[in-house]
Parts: structure tokens; sequence; C-alpha cells
């Protein structure tokens, strides 16, 4: 008698469930109503589809969007499960047969939407049938505090109460406690019956950057993913007709998605993207619900999104696979300005709500030190308890070192004083810089003795300078509007002429990140390319996306094990008993032409299979931020000089100081030239404290050497006398 794991095994081709998968599958056979929230790529099919296959009637499964039906009902064909669905997408005769085939009791899975749900049509289709399990997934969209509320959702209450006797199970990926209640609630569960996995992808490395050249930054970040597949997400559709045209221009495989373009093209469009036609796709947030890529390798954020949820619910379209893929976020003030300009043309709670939300996301995106996990899985009610996850930028980040930027704070304070406290931080950085905006002129504060002080500032620079003073106290920040005021601590501050430590970052915004994290088996590029390529074929001779014969995991364990019989195949995951029939010898035929050619043997880890650790077809090395203290410690042994070096990668003596401290502190040697040494201004006494006081102190925080030596030696040339003292204590 088949069970969830025999099904597990021999339908879909995998060893083991996923976190929570076997505990709501047992809880729908037991016939309870269930909660699930499970993040995107955690496996939420199985959960009914293992069930429906295991009951005698007939399962429903309201899905929003036709793309998701397509894609589920393609892949349960792929192994050989009877499925349909209902939806405009279907010609009348088309429409009719599957009406037919329903009620002929053939299926055991119908996919609808929930306003063709409602319709008594269907609903006297589903009469003649023995409903057992009801199905609701991307449940958030019932209740009107989540991110997606759809009215039609809220309805299908009276759907169950019509057929008493199903069970019914509602899966979401993003939920917060509030939407879990309301969920709850307005279906008629108990508390007791709600199944949480944790929130936590973490296959995906996350990253926020600030927005300086958005293109360019843009480039540079695809430059590490040719041939993979990914999603940027615009703010309006100008916006994604023009970066799809760009891109388009300079050779990327590249199509737009936005409501505005025809149904044809937007659904021709999608279906390219997902038959890996096409590469790359640049679209507003209407792209992407539910739809089950597994193989998407980055999302880039070309603009800030509303909202935490919305935000978790995009980059969560990445690396449903399993493997590693990278997310991206570009940041800026003219973001939350544009999205606030939305936000007040709402009213009420609508508005209170959306401001919220809003406020939340760029909490989140400002936060330079706190790992990215954190906020993000506390805005869904979960705990982060690891101190850092080393898969975000904020974790990889090398150690603060700071500066005195004195100087550019007090501008800044006395620039909104000048202003009247009633403005955000751009507007303050417009004066700053000398703008002739229209605003800046009207408001006469071109009058002002703060006007064009701050010219030889970038505008990124201003804005990392106020956010750090709202930071630690010493501007406050509106809730309402973003304006700025004093505090009491900057008054005293100004008065005192206390000095004032933050970071200057560099003229140009550099990512800080690595490529996402590698490890798992050694696969081989070259055989995984060719596996790739038949996947392809075979997808084009189907009319179905590669996906839905073989994942991008499949394929790279292929590329590791070598198999060399059938037998060997089924122990690759994602291999079962009905695409073994269906693709065994036709993949096994590459398999063992490549091996033949190169005297390569079948290379399991043991006697069965182990579940492969995760690896990526994407480069393994790490990005030019993450290896630049290695290009510029290998230079300056070369010869080259602080000066040159600085002119040649655009960014301050301290921060040449530091990468050449982390090339010799990564085992490396440097050269012991002069230049450091003419660095150094202060007196040799002075040197002498600093020496002792690293002796007795470490080199590792500059912070307790700065407080020994009374703040008499600034941070900058302590990061030259570090590196002088580690370089001399070197054998």
């Amino acid at each position: 008698m088949p069970t969830p794991t025999s099904i597990l095994k021999d339908t879909f081709g995998y060893d083991s469930f996923r976190p929570n998968q076997r505990e709501v599958i047992d809880n729908v056979l037991a016939r309870k109503d269930t909660l699930a929230v499970m993040p995107t790529g955690g496996g939420k099919s199985l959960c009914y589809q293992i069930p429906a296959l295991l009951s005698p009637g007939l399962t429903v499964v309201v899905s929003p969007l036709i793309a998701l039906m397509k894609d589920q009902v393609e892949q349960l064909h792929a192994v050989g499960a009877p499925a349909l669905f209902l939806n405009s997408s279907l010609s009348p005769e088309a429409y009719q047969a599957n009406m037919s085939d329903v009620a002929n009791g053939a299926i055991k899975l119908l996919y609808v939407a929930p306003e063709t749900l409602l319709t008594p049509r269907i609903l006297t289709l589903l009469d003649g049938q023995q409903v057992d399990l009801i199905t609701i997934d991307e449940a958030h969209c019932i209740s009107e505090w989540g991110h997606d509320f759809r009215p039609e959702y809220r309805q299908l209450v009276s759907v169950r109460q019509h057929y008493p006797r199903a069970v019914c199970l509602a899966l979401t990926a993003t939920a917060t406690p509030r939407v879990r209640s309301d969920i709850k609630t307005s279906l008629g569960f108990s508390a007791s019956n709600e199944f949480i996995a944790s929130f936590n992808r973490e296959n995906l490395y996350i990253e926020v950057i600030p927005k300086g050249d958005p293109l360019k930054q843009a480039l540079r970040f695809l430059e590490r993913f040719k041939d993979q597949s990914g999603i940027i997400y615009c703010f309006s559709r100008r916006q994604v007709d023009e970066l799809a045209t760009n891109l388009s221009a300079r050779g990327f495989s590249v199509r737009p998605y936005h409501a505005g373009l025809e149904d044809d093209e937007r659904r021709h469009n999608q279906d390219a993207f997902i038959r890996e036609d096409v590469q790359i796709m640049v679209a507003t947030i209407a792209f992407g619900m539910g739809i089950n890529k597994p193989n998407v390798r980055f999302i880039l954020h070309y603009d800030l999104p509303k909202s935490l949820e919305g935000y978790y619910q995009e980059i969560g379209r990445a690396g449903r696979d399993g493997l590693p893929a990278h997310c991206l976020l570009l940041y800026s003030y003219s973001d939350v300005a544009k999205q606030r300009h939305f936000i007040d043309q709402k009213e009420g709670t609508e508005r209170l709500a959306a401001i919220q939300q809003l406020d939340a996301m760029v909490r989140y995106a400002e936060d330079e030190s706190t790992c990215r996990r954190k906020p993000l899985l506390a805005y869904f009610g979960e705990t982060y308890s690891q101190p850092k996850c080393q898969n975000c930028d904020n974790c990889n980040a090398e150690p603060p070192q700071l500066s005195d930027i004195t100087l550019p704070a007090q501008k800044f304070l006395s620039c909104v004083v000048r202003t009247g406290q009633r403005f955000g931080a751009a507007y303050v950085t417009e004066v700053l810089r000398g703008s002739q905006s229209e605003r800046v002129l009207a408001n006469r504060h071109d009058q002002l003795s703060t006007y064009g002080i701050g010219a030889d500032l970038t505008a990124r620079q201003w804005g990392a300078i106020s956010r750090q003073l709202v930071q630690q106290g010493y501007l406050s920040q509106a809730a309402e509007f973003h304006t700025l005021s004093l505090t009491p601590v900057a008054l005293e501050a100004l008065k005192k002429r206390s000095r004032i430590m933050g970071q200057m970052p560099e003229v140009e915004a550099h990512p800080r990140s690595l490529i996402v994290r590698q490890s798992g088996p050694e696969y081989n590029p070259a055989l995984f390319a060719l596996l790739r390529q038949k996947r392809k074929e075979l997808a084009d001779q189907e009319s179905l996306p590669p996906y839905v014969i073989f994942s991008d995991k499949t394929l790279v364990e292929m590329a590791a094990y070598y198999p060399q019989s059938l037998d060997s195949l089924l122990k690759i995951s994602g291999v079962g008993r009905v695409k073994l029939r269906q693709y065994g010898e036709t993949f096994l035929a590459v398999i063992q032409a490549y091996c033949q050619v190169h005297n390569t043997k079948e290379n399991f880890p043991a006697a069965t299979r182990q579940p492969a650790r995760r690896t990526s077809p994407a480069r393994t090395e790490k990005s030019d931020a993450g290896r630049r203290y290695h290009f510029i410690g290998e230079a300056y042994n070369a010869g080259e000089s602080i000066a040159s070096l600085m002119k040649s990668y655009g960014i301050s003596r301290a921060t040449i100081v530091d990468h050449l401290a982390r090339y010799l502190a990564a085992g490396n040697t440097l050269r012991r030239g002069s230049d450091l040494q003419t660095l150094v201004s202060i007196p040799t006494e002075d040197q002498a404290r600093a020496n002792a006081a690293f002796a007795e102190l470490g080199t590792h925080l500059l912070k307790p050497v700065f407080d020994r030596l009374d703040g008499q030696v600034d941070y900058d040339t302590l990061k030259i006398l570090r590196l002088l003292y580690l370089l001399n204590s070197k054998p």
C-alpha cells in the first residue's frame, strides 16, 4: 500500500521530506484543517499533492494565477499524476473536455482560480464528486492585512461551508502573525493545526547597496551571472521598458513584463523566460507571484520595494531549487520619495498601514551593521538566533573603521538648522551641494551661509552622513515626512565642538559582498553544460519548461557523480521511476559518452546516495570587491605606490591601507618600502606610544588604541601605524 514516503521517492524522486512537510501531510491525512506557512522553495506543493494521490476523491486547488496552474499541472503530468486546470486560457472545446474528465472521476487534482470556483457551473460540477481536500494556495490573499489582499479570496469560506466533509489546507509563504490570525479566523481554523516553518532561506545571499548610477551597478552585477536566469524589479512601467531596452542593446537576453503590455506579449515573454529562451526578466511587481521557476539565480531590485513582506516574496523567487542565489537591492532616498508620493494618494488606515510598511523597509535598507536575516525574520515573528549568517553583505563586511567626520557633520547639522528643520536629508543635501533646483531657489535657500559649502562631497556621501547622524542620536527623523531636526545631543555637540566619529564612504559605491557561498559536490561544468543542452532539446520537443524535465540540482548531481546505469541514475535527487522511464536512457547516454571520452568513472560518495550539498553552476570566484585586497596587495608588491593605487581604484588612502592590512593578515608577505613610513607625519615618540599600545591591546580594534593615546592620533594615521607595526612584527 502506498505511503507518503513511497510516493515521495517513487513518484517525485526524493529521499527525504523538507522541514514541516511530513507533519503537514500527516495532519491533512488525519482529516484536520491545516494552515501551513512555509518559505518559497520550501516544498508547499507536495503538502497537498501527496495527500491527493493517497485520497480516494478529488483535491481542489485554489490558485490565483493561470501561469501557476499551468506550471503545476505540467509538473504533475511529468510524474504521471492525473491533474487538470480550468481557466480562461483554455479553448471552449478544451474547457469542456476537462470538465468531462472531472465529471468522470479521472482526475485527482483540479486547479481553479477563486473566481472560477465560486461560479454555479463549477460548484455543480464538484457536487457530483467526492471532494476530499480543498487547498487554498497563496492564502495570505485572504487577509486585508496582507500585501496582496484579494476580496474574492474572502468569499472562499462559503465553499468550505458548501463541502463540510472536505479537509481544508491553507498555504502561504508570507504571513505575519496578524495575517495568520486573520486567515484562521476567516476559515474557522483552530490554533492547534498551524505549522510554521522557518522563513530563513539559507541559500539566498542578501545585499543592499546605496544607489549611485543604477544602470552601471546593474551591468556590473549581471556580469557575474552569464547564462543564468534572473529577475530585475523596477518601480514603474517606464523604468522597465527603458532598462530592458538598455540591457538588450548591450547584448543581454532580456524581456520586459508589466501590466501596460498586451496580454499576448506578457504571456509570450513569461513563457520565453520559463522555457529559458530568455535569461532575464525586467518587470514590475506584477511579475512573479506563483511562478515556480526553480533555477532563478539572482534577483535585482532596481528600486525600493513597498514593504518587507513584498520584498521577501520577491527575493523568494530565487533559488527555489535550493542552490545558491544572490539578491541585490539598490537603495536611495529618491525611491522613498516616490513611494511616499503614491502612499499620499491613499486615505485612512490604508495610508497608515502603507507608511508603516515603507518605514520598516527603509530601516531595513539603511541598517549597515545588523545581519540582514534578523530584521527580515523578525518581521514575520521569527527570531534569528545566530550572531551572523555569513551569507549577507553586513555579515561579510569588514569591521567598520571609524574616522573623524566632525567637519561634514557640523556642516550638515548647521544646514538643517538654517533651512528651518522642516526638510528631509535629500533637500538638505541639495542646499549643501549648491543645487539650482526650483525648490531651493523658491525657498531662497541659495542665500544661506550653508549653501554650496558641501559641494566637495557627493549626494551619496551626504546621505551616508545624514543616516549616521540619525543613528547616533544627533538628528531625529519624523515618521510622517522624514523631516530632520536637531536633538539636544546635537545642540550640545555643536556648542562644545565635540568630535563626531563615523564612516565616510568612497566616492563610488562598490559592492561589499561576495558571490554567494559555494559548497557541495565538485561537479563537472562541461558535463553540466551538455546535460542542460540535452534538457533544453527535450523541453522544446515536448513544449515544456526545462525544469519540468529535471531541475538544475538534479543535473548538478549527475555532473558530480557520473551515474553509469539506470539503477545509479535512480539514486540522483529528483529522478523518480516515471522520469527514469521517460528520460533515463537519454541522459544516461550523454553521461556515458562523456565518461568514455574522458576516461571517467562513476563517483558516488557512498554505496547509497548522499544528499547533494549546495552548489551552483554560477561562477565560484569572489567578486572584485571581495578580492580587491588581494589585487591591491599584489600590485603593491610589484612596486606600485600608494598614490598610484588610489588613482587606479578611485578609493582613499585609508582604504588602500585597510586592504594592505587585510592582505598581510591573510598570510601574505608585503614589501618593506618607504611608501608607508612617509605617510606618517607625527613625532617619533607618538609612534612609539602607538606601537606600545598595539603590543598591549592588540591590532584588531583601533578604538582602544585611540583612547589610550587620548585621541591625539587620528584614525587614518593609526591605520598606517597598525600596518607598519604588523609589517615589522613579521619575521
